[in-house]
C-alpha cells in the first residue's frame, strides 16, 4: 500500500479523498491555488503546497506544477478526483512516465472512453446497447449528413466527440436546420475541446438518466455496484441523484449491469468508472463512460456499504477486488442533493463569505463539504460547495430524512440552491419517482408563470 498520496483537486472531493487516506493510514499531500489557501482540507492535510494563482490553468490544470510537487514531497501516487485533469489521458501518461501511480484507469482507457465516437464503437463491440445514430464521426459531405439524418429519424442531437459536462450538444428537429447545426457544433467543439469531430444520435424525447457504477481491478475482476438515477438535471447538470433508480425492474437493471462488467473485461478497464445511459420505454441506451469517481458516488456507497474511493486506491496499488458480483448486496435507498453557491432559481453564481454554516445531522445523514462559517467561496471554480446525502430503509424514509436534513441546514452570507431542494422534496412528481431528464427544466418554466 502507498505511504503517501498527492490529491490533485480541490473542494469537497479533496476532503473526501483525504478522509479515505487517513482511514487507510496513508499520508496526504494537497495542492492548492492561492484562492483556496483557507480551505478546510488544506488545514487538515499532512502537507499542503501552493501551486499557483487562482485561475485553474495556472494551478489545478498545470501539470508540471502538480508532478513536481509529487516529486518534492515524495508522494507515490496521484489521485485526480473528478473534473480538472481526472479524465486527461496525457496527464495520466505524464504521471506514470514520471514514476508515479495514477489512481485511475490506464491512459489508453481514458482516451478510448473520452472520445464519444470511439467509446460508442467499443460499447457496440462489447454488446452494450447504444442510441441509434451515425456509425462514427459525421463526414464532411452535406449530402451524406442529410442521408444519415433521414436514416436516424428526427429529432436528432449533434454531439461533440470530445465533449462532456453537458457542453457541445445541439438538438435538431428538421432537416432544414441540420447542416447549420453540424457546422456550429463543430466550431464550438474545436474551440472548447480541441477536437472538432461531431456525431449524430436519435434524440430521445422523454428519457431518464440512469448510470451503472463499476469497479474493475485490471486483473480479470470486475463488478457493478447497482445503479443511480440522475434524471433531475438542469442544462445537463445533475442536481439530485438517488440509488437505486425507482420503478425499473431488477431483471432489466441486472442485464445491463452484467453487460457493463463484461465490457470492462473486454477493454481491460482498471479502477472506478460509470456507464451513463438514457432509459426510455424499458430500454437502456449507452451515452458515455466516465473514467473517474463521480460527484454522486456517495449514494452508491450508502446502499452497498463499499467505500469507492478506498477501492480506487487499493486497485491502483495492485490489489485484486476483495469481492465478486454475488457478494454485492443493495440495501435501502439513498438520495443526494448538490448544494451550490448560486441563486436557487436563476442559478446565477453567488461566491463570497459564508457568515453562518450549520450542517444537518441525525440518523442516516451524511454531509460531504469543505465549507464552514467564515469560509469564502471563491468565484473562480464550480459553484458546488457540498452535498447532503441521506439513507433510509425505503425511498419514503430517505425522502423524509432529506426533508428534515434540508430544514436543519443553515447557510448565510451567500445564496444557495437549498430552497430549490426543499421545494423538490415535496413535489408530487419527484416524490412519485421516475421523472425524465426534462422534468426540472419544465418545472422551473412552470414556476415562473
Amino acid at each position: 500500500m502507498f505511504k503517501k498520496i498527492l490529491i490533485a483537486n480541490r473542494g469537497e472531493i479533496a476532503l473526501r479523498i483525504q478522509r479515505a487516506c487517513r482511514e487507510m493510514g496513508i499520508k496526504s499531500v494537497v495542492v492548492y491555488s492561492e484562492a483556496d489557501r483557507e480551505a478546510k482540507y488544506v488545514k487538515l492535510a499532512d502537507e499542503a503546497v501552493c501551486i499557483g494563482p487562482a485561475p485553474s490553468a495556472q494551478s489545478y490544470l498545470h501539470m508540471p506544477a502538480i508532478i513536481s510537487t509529487a516529486e518534492v514531497t515524495d508522494a507515490e501516487a496521484i489521485h485526480p478526483g473528478y473534473g480538472f485533469l481526472s479524465e486527461n489521458a496525457d496527464f495520466a501518461e505524464r504521471v506514470e512516465k514520471s514514476g508515479f501511480v495514477f489512481i485511475g484507469p490506464t491512459p489508453e482507457s481514458i482516451r478510448i472512453m473520452g472520445d464519444k465516437v470511439s467509446a460508442k464503437q467499443a460499447m457496440i463491440k462489447s454488446g452494450v446497447p447504444c442510441v441509434p445514430g451515425s456509425e462514427g464521426a459525421l463526414p464532411e459531405d452535406p449530402k451524406e449528413i442529410i442521408r444519415i439524418g433521414r436514416s436516424v429519424g428526427y429529432p436528432v442531437i449533434i454531439k461533440a466527440a470530445g465533449g462532456g459536462g453537458g457542453r457541445g450538444m445541439r438538438v435538431v428537429h428538421t432537416e432544414a436546420a441540420l447542416i447549420h447545426a453540424v457546422q456550429t457544433t463543430r466550431a464550438e467543439a474545436g474551440a472548447a475541446f480541441g477536437n472538432p469531430s461531431v456525431y449524430m444520435e436519435k434524440f430521445l424525447e422523454n428519457p431518464r438518466h440512469v448510470e451503472i457504477q463499476v469497479l474493475a481491478d485490471g486483473q480479470r475482476g470486475a463488478v457493478w455496484l447497482g445503479e443511480r438515477d440522475c434524471s433531475m438535471q438542469r442544462r445537463h447538470q445533475k442536481v439530485i441523484e438517488e440509488a437505486p433508480a425507482p420503478g425499473i425492474p431488477r431483471r432489466v437493471i441486472e442485464k445491463i449491469g452484467d453487460r457493463c462488467t463484461a465490457a470492462c473485461l473486454k477493454i481491460g478497464y482498471r479502477g472506478a468508472g460509470t456507464f451513463e445511459f438514457l432509459y426510455e420505454n424499458g430500454e437502456f441506451y449507452f451515452i458515455e463512460m466516465n473514467t473517474r469517481v463521480q460527484v454522486e458516488h456517495p449514494v452508491t456507497e450508502l446502499v452497498t456499504g463499499i467505500d469507492i474511493v478506498q477501492m480506487q486506491i487499493r486497485i491502483a496499488a495492485g490489489q485484486k477486488l476483495p469481492f465478486n458480483q454475488r457478494a454485492i448486496q443493495l440495501k435501502g435507498h439513498a438520495i443526494e442533493c448538490r448544494v451550490n453557491a448560486e441563486h436557487p432559481y436563476t442559478f446565477v453564481p453567488s461566491p463570497g463569505r459564508i457568515t453562518m454554516w450549520h450542517s444537518p445531522g441525525g440518523p442516516g445523514v451524511r454531509v460531504d463539504s469543505h465549507a464552514y462559517t467564515n469560509y469564502t467561496v471563491p468565484p473562480n471554480y464550480d459553484s458546488m460547495i457540498g452535498k447532503i446525502i441521506v439513507y433510509g430503509d425505503t425511498r419514503e424514509q430517505a425522502l423524509a430524512r432529506m426533508r428534515t436534513a434540508l430544514s436543519e441546514t443553515v447557510v448565510e452570507g451567500i445564496q444557495t440552491n437549498i430552497p430549490l431542494h426543499r421545494e423538490l422534496m415535496v413535489d408530487s412528481g419527484f416524490c412519485a419517482g421516475g421523472t425524465s431528464i426534462h422534468y426540472l427544466e419544465k418545472w422551473l418554466a412552470q414556476r415562473k408563470k
